[in-house]
């Protein structure tokens, strides 16, 4: 391969580890030309231009299963640096001085590069994970890289496997690969960064309330088998509590594009319709059963200074947040977020004081119709809940059997009649028998 690429990894290892009195230490002071010091502007770049050596590197990722996994690895891992040295955020002041670097020429091959992790992420194989981590882990330290990962579902594809990971009916889902307890880290990790771009991005923070991300880092706090993992998850969680909405009135672009006024990531993201800040996070991790976990943690010995005091403002925040809220409100949050658990909010006691509720403020059954939605979530815990929820509904509410036919409840339960899970199987009969039953107390 080209010599450039080597020289790449020479100058990626240097980083990692130092070649004192070796012939490698000496290709540091290589110059390419007379005044022009080996780095990556000057042997990926010409005129503040990328030239065309990434290209074979893309071509190794685009392999698929034909490739050998650790030339993919490395590959992605060597794309992502190179790429990264040609972004506004991550340029250097003394490479900046001598090279404008036109980003232009490395938005389509980030955005490629990007694509294929994504695309790894879908897949629930420990491999296609260990593929793209490293990679990963390093593409979230440029702000450019952040924004075009999040528009193409990122954040839900890392939350999935967080959540697949620790759910309880993991039992049932045989194809799933628990990750080891580095790949924990680096995918809370890249969520935590992540996280940094929400007081800047009602898109972004859309992304975290709608992909069940809260549900996610909760669960990874009560379930982390290293306190590492817990830090960085709680650190996650504090800044979403703490985010703001106060500077959304800036456009929702790459930074890059607020530099030359380009609309372009702007025009491809509507804004979301609710409003969401920290309160809604906080109402997220109430549901999901932050509250009660900080306050059990808050009576441990922690080594970590940062971490007792992201339980000390996790602790307040919450209790705070707790004390404006009804139980509807919680119930309410946790439809919308989407991750639902079982609890006070999933009684016959709840619906029965509640039904009238459900009604709506416009009268349009909007938690009834997500219910409805989550029954084809994949988290299975979740799609058994709105089984049972919708039922619950049936069964209380005036004529609640015929709203909830229209709305096609019936016909998406019927599918998970026949369903792997026992749990979902059982939710979904029940349900299903609500619907047809008139008077449901009378047989039970």
């Amino acid at each position: 391969m080209h010599c450039s690429y080597y020289m790449l990894m020479h100058l990626e290892l240097s980083h990692i580890m130092p070649f004192p009195n070796s012939s490698m230490s000496s290709l540091v002071s290589w110059k390419k030309k007379d005044g022009a010091s080996v780095s990556m502007v000057t042997t990926f770049f010409e005129y503040g231009n990328l030239i065309d050596d990434w290209r074979p590197l893309l071509r190794v990722l685009h392999l698929g299963g034909s490739g050998d996994p650790y030339a993919q690895r490395g590959s992605a891992l060597c794309l992502a640096h190179i790429l990264m040295a040609g972004c506004p955020s991550q340029a250097r002041a003394k490479e900046s001085s001598q090279v404008r670097i036109h980003f232009s020429s490395v938005e389509e091959p980030l955005q490629a590069l990007i694509s294929w992790i994504t695309s790894q992420l879908q897949c629930s194989s420990g491999a296609s994970l260990s593929l793209v981590t490293p990679t990963l882990s390093a593409l979230v330290s440029c702000k450019e890289a952040r924004y075009m990962f999040s528009t193409n579902g990122g954040i839900g594809y890392i939350s999935r496997h967080l959540r697949d990971k620790q759910s309880s009916s993991k039992s049932y889902s045989k194809n799933i690969v628990k990750p080891s307890v580095q790949q924990l880290y680096e995918l809370s990790f890249c969520i935590w960064l992540l996280t940094y771009e929400c007081e800047n991005s009602s898109n972004i923070r859309a992304a975290f309330h709608r992909d069940g991300a809260i549900k996610s880092l909760v669960n990874l706090v009560s379930t982390a088998p290293r306190e590492k993992v817990v830090r960085v998850a709680l650190s996650a969680l504090r800044n979403l509590a703490t985010c703001t909405s106060s500077n959304d009135s800036l456009p929702e672009i790459h930074q890059h594009s607020i530099n030359t006024s380009s609309n372009s990531s702007s025009s491809s993201s509507p804004t979301p319709r609710k409003k969401i800040d920290g309160s809604t996070f906080l109402s997220d991790m109430i549901s999901a059963g932050l509250m009660k976990l900080v306050d059990n943690m808050m009576e441990r010995q922690w080594s970590d200074p940062d971490l007792v005091d992201d339980l000390r403002v996790l602790n307040d925040l919450l209790h705070k947040n707790y004390k404006e809220m009804s139980t509807w409100d919680l119930y309410e949050a946790e439809v919308d977020s989407g991750s639902l658990t079982w609890g006070i909010l999933h009684t016959q006691k709840f619906f029965r004081a509640n039904i009238k509720r459900m009604e709506g403020v416009k009268g349009d059954f909007i938690l009834l119709k997500k219910l409805i939605s989550l029954v084809n979530s994949p988290d299975e815990d979740v799609a058994a809940i709105a089984c049972f929820d919708i039922g619950e509904f049936v069964r209380h509410y005036p004529n609640g059997r015929h709203i909830a036919k229209a709305f096609g409840a019936k016909n998406v339960i019927m599918e998970l009649i026949n369903h792997d899970n026992p749990d979902i199987q059982r939710q979904a009969l029940q349900c299903i028998s609500k619907m047809m039953v008139q008077n449901w107390s009378a047989i039970q």
